[in-house]
């Protein structure tokens, strides 16, 4: 389980630091990230995010073979918390239940002409790639809770 929970942070941090800046394909932009946001913005913007899962991905190869301490237990709740938070408000809410013609806009510039395999709602058309990384933030959350609620936990008390 700790191997699966491993993966899963090196797909985020890897996906996070990256999808931004190296051409994808069909999965990704470039042209329609830039259109959107200037270099800088996105530099500071990746780095910011990237950081604590990088924290606890570290921390977590680091802990592996001893069992995570409780400081790392909160830092992955809390980072992984946040960022499914920030999925539903960035994605999946606007997709599902409320409009945002501003969102709406800015998504159709950065996201245009990628691989989508859902239908457009309200405006949105949630591209592959954020979908599989989705996917792969819920599977993070749910080795995470059977970490923490194992009867065999593997935190140092």
């Amino acid at each position: 389980m700790i191997d699966a929970l491993i993966a899963c942070q090196l797909v985020v941090v890897l996906f996070i630091a990256l999808h931004d800046w190296i051409p994808l394909g069909r999965l990704n932009n470039l042209q329609g990230i830039r259109a959107a946001d200037t270099t800088g913005k996105l530099l500071f913007v990746t780095l910011l995010s990237t950081l604590p899962f990088a924290i606890g991905l570290a921390a977590s190869a680091y802990y592996a073979t001893a069992g995570f301490p409780m400081w790392l237990m909160w830092l992955l709740w809390i980072s992984y918390g946040a960022g499914l938070y920030g999925m539903l408000r960035a994605w999946w809410i606007p997709y599902l239940f409320v409009s945002d013609p501003g969102l709406v806009e800015r998504y159709r510039v950065r996201f245009a002409q990628t691989h989508a395999f859902l239908p457009t709602r309200n405006g949105i058309r949630p591209d592959t790639l954020h979908v599989c990384f989705h996917v792969v933030v819920v599977m993070t959350l749910i080795l995470l809770c059977a970490l923490t609620f194992s009867d065999h936990a593997f935190v140092m008390r």
